[in-house]
């Protein structure tokens, strides 16, 4: 049994140190090297656990949550998910800013880890200019309560100090170098956590930030 193997005092603590597999049947021999830095191995699957477990422990630092409070944020999924996980791991409530728009299995996930969904409805049906001010609005008016706490992904930097641990793993899991280093985007903490820690070392390293054609931000700049 390795370290990283061992039983902790907490769930939380298998958070990160995943693990890094080398690509050898998908591409080509004359390619270069290519790893997958396997995050699924976090609790709910995605490395938005870590981000999760970095803001909740720096707000309890900082006393912003205390014990008692409830915790909210604007998400569609992911990041609902895995702060509602570890919410639910420290005993907090959370309350979770979202609308239908959203894929119905990522608010089942969100409700099954113990949140409270607050459901915004878009007047379009889809992604538009005013779905997001009005899920803000309502996040920052639960804030201004006593017992609530915003964690405000999107303009939190602790969002990114959360994401640096995996750079740090990086360069220990891959000591010959890393050329470059590819993440998909949405609002691009884990790429700019991750790519702060690998320009420290490798300040030539190419940093790509991946998203689908399909990306409502892609598609808005094309209309």
């Amino acid at each position: 049994m390795t370290a990283a193997t061992l039983p902790g005092n907490s769930v939380l603590d298998i958070i990160g140190n995943t693990p890094v597999v080398q690509l050898k049947h998908l591409i080509s021999p004359t390619s270069a090297q290519v790893y997958l830095k396997l995050e699924g191995y976090n609790p709910t699957g995605s490395y938005k656990d870590r981000m999760a477990k970095a803001i909740i422990e720096e707000a309890e630092r900082r006393g912003t949550l205390k014990a008692g409070m409830s915790v909210v944020e604007i998400t569609g999924g992911s990041t609902g998910s895995a702060l509602a996980f570890v919410c639910a791991i420290k005993g907090y409530r959370f309350e979770a800013i979202t609308s239908p728009i959203f894929a119905a299995e990522k608010l089942k996930t969100m409700r099954a880890f113990g949140a409270k969904l607050h459901l915004v409805e878009s007047p379009s049906g889809g992604h538009d200019a005013s779905l997001f001010p009005s899920m803000r609005k309502l996040a920052e008016q639960l804030n201004e309560r006593d017992d609530y706490c915003f964690t405000d992904q999107f303009k939190n930097p602790d969002a990114i100090k959360g994401y640096e641990d995996m750079g740090k793993e990086l360069l220990r899991q891959l000591p010959d170098g890393i050329d470059a280093f590819c993440g998909a985007v949405g609002s691009a903490g884990m790429l700019m956590g991750v790519s702060h820690v690998l320009k420290g070392d490798l300040p030539d390293v190419k940093i790509v930030a991946l998203e689908p054609a399909s990306s409502p931000i892609l598609t808005a700049g094309h209309s």
